[in-house]
C-alpha cells in the first residue's frame, strides 16, 4: 500500500485586488521528501505556502496536508507544520532561551524548561542561550528560527526563502541540518533563489507568475528544458557576447569570469552561430552541460513572453 503524501493540493487559485497570485497550481510532496519551491519574486511562492499550511483559504481548488484537508481543517494543519518565514520574528532583546520559552508557551508544550533544552541541545545553541536574539549574526539568527520551527516536533517543515542574506558557510550548515531532519522523517518545503540549493533538494517545483511550469528531480527539469549550451574561451568574449545576442538560435548570452556561455532551444542554430562568432573573434568553442541556472533564465523568459 502506497503511503499517502505529505502534500497533495490540486488547482489551487488565489487572487488578491482581482489579480490572480496563484493559477492553478498542482503540487505533490511525499513524506520524507526535501522540495525545492523556486522561481522570482512575486511569482506566488510565499502565497502558495500559506494556503497549504492554513494561513489562507484558496479561492479554488482543493487538497490534503498531512491527511487534513485545507479548505476545513486547517487548524489542524498548522499544529503539525513548522513554518519559518522570510523576516527574522523573534523579540530581539530578549535571549535565545527567552524567545524559545515564549515559543514553547504559544504551543502549549510541558514542561516548557525541557522542550527548551533539548531543542537548543539539538541544535547547538546551548552555549548561547543567554545571548540576546538582536545580536545574533544572520546565521545564527536562522538557526534560533529553525529551532522555534521544529520546537513542537512538526511532521511538516515549510521555510520561505529560509537563507536569504546569510553567508555561505551557513547556508550549507543549515542545510546539513535540513537533510538530518529528512534522514528522521520530517518533510520539507522550501523556497529557494539558489540554485545550489535546488540542487541539494530531492525534488523541485518551478513556479512563475503564479503558474507551475516545472516539476521534477534537477536532472529531469534540466533534460526536459531542451536547452543545449555552448562556451566561448579567449581574450574576445566581450566582442562575442555583442555578435551573439539576437543571433539564430541563441536565448541566452552569459559571461563567467574569462569564459561566455551561450544557450539555445535549437541547438543546431545555436552551434552554426556560435562556431561563425569563434571564428571572427579567436575564440574556442566547445559543448557544456547545461545548468539548472540556464534553464530558470528560460523558463522566466519564456513565461514573461507568455504573460505579455
Amino acid at each position: 500500500m502506497t503511503a499517502e503524501p505529505a502534500i497533495a493540493v490540486r488547482g489551487l487559485v488565489k487572487s488578491f485586488r482581482g489579480q490572480r497570485a496563484v493559477d492553478d497550481v498542482s503540487l505533490t510532496v511525499a513524506k520524507g521528501e526535501i522540495a525545492g519551491f523556486l522561481g522570482p519574486n512575486g511569482s506566488g511562492k510565499t502565497t502558495t505556502i500559506r494556503m497549504m499550511c492554513g494561513l489562507l483559504t484558496p479561492d479554488a481548488g482543493e487538497g490534503r496536508v498531512l491527511g487534513h484537508d485545507i479548505l476545513t481543517e486547517g487548524r489542524a494543519i498548522k499544529r503539525e507544520v513548522g513554518y519559518m518565514t522570510q523576516r527574522f520574528s523573534f523579540y530581539e532583546d530578549l535571549t535565545i532561551a527567552e524567545n524559545l520559552s515564549f515559543v514553547a508557551g504559544l504551543y502549549g508544550l510541558r514542561p516548557a524548561r525541557k522542550h527548551v533544552a533539548d531543542t537548543l541541545a539539538g541544535l547547538g545553541l546551548t552555549a548561547r542561550r543567554h545571548q540576546l536574539a538582536g545580536a545574533l549574526s544572520g546565521g545564527w539568527k536562522q538557526r534560533l528560527a529553525l529551532a522555534a520551527a521544529i520546537m513542537h516536533e512538526p511532521k511538516l517543515l515549510m521555510l520561505d526563502e529560509p537563507t536569504a542574506g546569510v553567508d555561505p558557510k551557513a547556508r550549507r550548515d543549515f542545510w546539513d541540518e535540513i537533510h538530518r531532519l529528512a534522514d528522521g522523517g520530517l518533510t520539507v518545503l522550501v523556497s529557494t533563489h539558489y540554485m545550489d540549493e535546488a540542487e541539494r533538494c530531492h525534488r523541485i517545483n518551478y513556479i512563475s507568475y503564479g503558474r507551475l511550469v516545472a516539476q521534477g528531480t534537477v536532472a529531469e527539469v534540466v533534460r526536459d528544458a531542451g536547452l543545449a549550451t555552448f562556451i566561448l574561451e579567449g581574450a574576445a568574449t566581450a566582442r562575442a557576447a555583442t555578435l551573439l545576442k539576437g543571433a539564430p538560435g541563441v536565448d541566452q548570452v552569459a559571461p563567467f569570469g574569462a569564459t561566455l556561455h551561450v544557450v539555445g532551444r535549437d541547438a543546431d542554430a545555436l552551434r552554426t552561430s556560435a562556431a561563425k562568432v569563434a571564428a571572427e573573434t579567436g575564440c574556442r568553442l566547445k559543448p557544456a552541460e547545461t545548468s539548472l541556472e540556464d534553464v530558470f533564465i528560460q523558463l522566466m523568459g519564456s513565461a514573461e513572453d507568455t504573460r505579455a
